[in-house]
């Protein structure tokens, strides 16, 4: 029986989304600073229009309800994960008002409380209710701390990430760590930034006709910024920023490898949708992805679809579907999705980066040997919504060709001529033997312990190791500026961050492969 319905469905808060230009002003204090300057005022007036700008709200801060749904009921869970990209939809439609609205703000220090985070929360209010009615009627409970997670603040422009309370303590979404070493640090949970949360009045009150700003690379100044670059010889050879580490699991238990061969997307299959997160709604994931392997991969694809999909995988038993974020180069090409959401409209520009090459590796376990994957098991790995959720699930990396022993999680990496951009996503290794997903997409699966074993009963299975290489023309950073940057496509709200780095597979193999694969990587083998 196929997943999903043919029923395609927009988010119900979805609106009209206008185009690049509703992104007048974003989140970044330096360029605000800028337009303003620019319009002529004097000395004092700039370095005050700079102290208000490191004080403006940069993005919306929602506590991610879906994370907090581990047991949906099966008949529920196509209604909720409706609700929750309706979620998504409301937080986009707040960030652009948040945008579009700078000088009324400026006015008015309640403005963003009153006509923005105010009336966000109370239609997430209306959605949790449904969430909550939904899983009562098909026979399952709620989690009883839903309500609180309706509310939303506001975070500064010169607001660093949370640093406290993140607990390690194995499993995944709760600061679990991918080469078993102890996570500690961030909180992963929606943080409050010290923002009054207001009941507020309608929406509205947006400024018209504000103007792009300079220097914003075409994306209303979303991101990246300056800081979020770090040269390759500065970051820590063998350490990286967050605990979810990249080290493989197979050297002694099961000590093989098995290569499938997929291509890098020559196909061109891109859409905005996510069908592990929001199947059948257009636009879940409000950023643009490559795909490669399955190429029926889209909102509407049921079960059914994907086993009689066609594949660019060479070894045609192999119709997964393997699929990340588009990488782009604001540099003010216009690209095909120029003025579509999931594309320009929701800031995600400039030319679309192929990768020069697509290494996706299975290998095994240090401890055990490997069971087969459960056909049609879903897994993401990394968080889209890290910037705002924390980073007990952040779990991609940047690094350079020729530096691959420096790793880096929260910085895009400068490469030096000659060396190329190195994307490396290891994916959760540990399966709890019966659930090919869960609700939240995340309990089904963990990653190894310190000593590499599987904890709470989970089995092994083959890891799925991506590595993206892709020629990156190198951005300039003057004065604080960033020209032409990279960055990945994200949601709105998330403001490009590095962190916010994810990549998603579904399993399509046939039994015939995977037992090859299985048996191949167990007996310590190299396959293909």
């Amino acid at each position: 029986m196929g997943r999903n319905t043919r029923k395609r469905r927009m988010p119900l808060a979805a609106k009209a989304v206008a185009g690049t230009a509703a992104l007048a002003l974003g989140g970044g204090g330096l360029v605000w600073a800028n337009f303003y300057a620019s319009a002529g005022e004097s000395n004092q007036a700039q370095n005050q229009t700079k102290t208000n700008a490191a004080q403006q709200i940069a993005t919306i801060d929602c506590p991610d309800v879906g994370q907090q749904l581990p047991d949906v009921p099966d008949p529920a869970r196509g209604e909720v994960d409706g609700e929750l990209a309706s979620m998504d939809q409301q937080i986009t439609d707040a960030y652009q008002s948040l945008v579009a609205t700078r000088r009324a703000q400026a006015g008015d220090s309640q403005y963003v409380q009153n006509t923005i985070l105010g009336p966000l929360k109370d239609r997430r209010k209306v959605l949790i209710d449904r969430i909550k009615l939904e899983i009562s009627r098909a026979g399952g409970q709620a989690p009883g701390n839903l309500d609180e997670l309706a509310s939303c603040s506001g975070r500064p422009a010169d607001q660093p990430l949370p640093t406290d309370g993140q607990n390690g303590d194995g499993q995944n979404g709760d600061g679990q760590n991918g080469d078993g070493q102890d996570g500690g640090g961030q909180d992963g949970g929606g943080q409050d930034n010290g923002q009054d949360q207001g009941d507020g009045q309608n929406d509205g009150g947006q400024d018209q006709g504000e103007g792009q700003t300079p220097n914003d690379n075409g994306n209303g100044a979303a991101g990246p910024f300056a800081e979020d670059f770090i040269n390759i010889n500065d970051v820590q050879p063998n350490s990286r920023n967050l605990p979810n580490g990249l080290a493989a699991n197979g050297r002694s238990g099961s000590k093989g490898s098995f290569t499938t061969k997929c291509g890098v997307n020559e196909n061109k299959l891109y859409n905005s949708d996510n069908i592990i997160v929001a199947p059948g709604v257009a636009n879940g994931a409000h950023h643009m992805h490559d795909y490669v392997g399955n190429q029926s991969n889209s909102s509407l694809s049921s079960d059914d679809d994907l086993v009689a999909a066609e594949t660019s995988c060479q070894n045609q038993g192999d119709k997964s579907s393997y699929f990340w974020p588009v990488l782009r180069v604001q540099d003010g090409t216009q690209e095909f999705d120029a003025a579509d959401q999931g594309g320009g409209a929701e800031g995600n520009v400039g030319k679309i980066l192929q990768a020069k090459e697509a290494q996706l590796r299975f290998v095994g376990n240090k401890r055990s040997k490997v069971v087969a994957m459960p056909k049609l098991m879903r897994i993401i790995t990394g968080d889209a919504k890290a910037f705002t959720n924390g980073l007990a699930n952040a779990n991609t990396s940047y690094s350079c060709t020729g530096f691959e022993d420096r790793q880096s999680t929260d910085k895009y990496v400068l490469c030096p001529e000659g060396s190329q951009l190195v994307r490396t996503s290891n994916f959760q290794s540990c399966w709890d033997g019966q659930n090919a997903d869960s609700a939240n997409h995340r309990t089904h699966v963990a990653f190894v312990q310190a000593d590499g074993s599987c904890a709470n009963g989970f089995k092994a299975i083959p890891q799925l190791q991506v590595r993206l290489v892709y020629d990156v023309p190198a951005p300039t950073i003057e004065n604080g500026q960033v020209k032409n940057p990279y960055a990945v496509d994200s949601f709105p709200e998330q403001l490009h961050k590095p962190i916010t780095d994810h990549n998603d597979f579904i399993n399509v193999m046939d039994e015939n492969l995977m037992n090859k694969m299985v048996k191949c990587i167990n007996k310590g083998k190299k396959c293909t």
